[in-house]
């Protein structure tokens, strides 16, 4: 069983969708995304599998919830370097985003 402690491992930030491209070499149908978590963390790449829910032209300037200190992970030819969070749902993945506007690299508390 997962205890609070290990909960408090994860850096969960707030950050905003800079850039998005379609991932055409990856395996499922996805898009790259760079992400800036704000000054301390900076901009990060990601591979998110959410092409049945957003376009492309929809995610730039939208804020998500990322995990940013797990270990980049390569994905074909992206180094996809934090998890950007969302809920597996009947339509698809769709992203997890605070209720209201907040600053880029706020953690989730």
């Amino acid at each position: 069983m997962t205890t609070f402690d290990d909960f408090l491992k994860l850096d969960i930030r707030v950050g905003e969708i800079i850039q998005a491209e379609n991932f055409e070499k990856a395996k499922r149908p996805a898009y790259k995304l760079w992400v800036d978590f704000g000054e301390e963390v900076g901009i990060k790449k990601s591979s998110a599998q959410i092409t049945e829910c957003y376009k492309i032209e929809e995610l730039v300037g939208k804020q998500v919830l990322g995990v940013v200190n797990f270990p980049p992970r390569q994905i074909a030819d992206f180094m996809s370097e934090v998890l950007v969070l969302g809920v597996y749902s009947k339509q698809g993945v769709v992203l997890i985003q605070p209720e209201q506007l907040v600053k880029k690299g706020d953690k989730l508390g």
